[in-house]
């Protein structure tokens, strides 16, 4: 007959057999049914929700402000401070307080920036036109902020302001179940189809 194997060599078998199995079950197959879900339920939220222009090039992301380049024909962003600027490996905030010198002559500085920029009193300029979200990834911009570029955006195409102004209402969001956040503008989806207005 076997000598039976000691206790604590039985332990460890035991906990190596557990072991294996919540490294089969949770490092592989739970990871395979959640990316299989993904997958076939919210593909495009997996994949990083990627905006594609006319032609079926990514250009974007809907989840993630990018710059353009004070290009006059186009609505601009809210500031970014991930990086150097919408970069989603190095997302985060200014981390200067309200009391910070610096962080009130650059906002000052960007305020008169954008208000000669935009042809607007410095008075107009609302504040997500100079501060940059928490995360400096923000793909949004308050509807005020996008009211103060549509002259500009619509002297720089040669079109009518009123052609801009219903383009901003058509991209223009509510607030997410009627009482999340604030109302808010796509400036991706509005430059592209400000691209196809002229």
């Amino acid at each position: 007959m076997a000598k039976p194997l000691p206790t604590s060599v039985r332990n460890h078998l035991t906990g190596l057999r557990i072991l294996l199995l919540f490294t089969v079950l949770c490092g592989l197959l739970y990871p395979l049914v959640i990316t299989g879900i993904s997958q076939t339920a919210f593909s495009s939220q997996a994949n990083g929700s990627m905006v594609k222009n006319t032609k079926g090039q990514v250009v974007g992301s809907s989840l993630i402000g990018q710059d353009f380049g004070n290009n006059p024909k186009y609505l601009q962003s809210r500031p970014s401070a991930a990086g150097k600027g919408y970069d989603p490996t190095a997302s985060g905030a200014t981390n200067k307080g309200t009391n910070d010198a610096g962080l009130a002559a650059t906002y000052t500085a960007l305020k008169a920036q954008i208000a000669k920029f935009d042809g607007v009193p410095e008075s107009a300029v609302p504040a997500d036109a100079v501060t940059s979200s928490g995360s400096g990834l923000d793909p949004d911009i308050s509807p005020a902020y996008a009211a103060i570029q549509v002259n500009r955006v619509a002297k720089a195409r040669g079109v009518s302001a009123s052609q801009v102004e219903a383009l901003v209402k058509k991209y223009t969001q509510d607030r997410t179940l009627g009482f999340l956040g604030e109302p808010r503008v796509d400036v991706l989806q509005l430059n592209l189809a400000l691209n196809q207005l002229g």
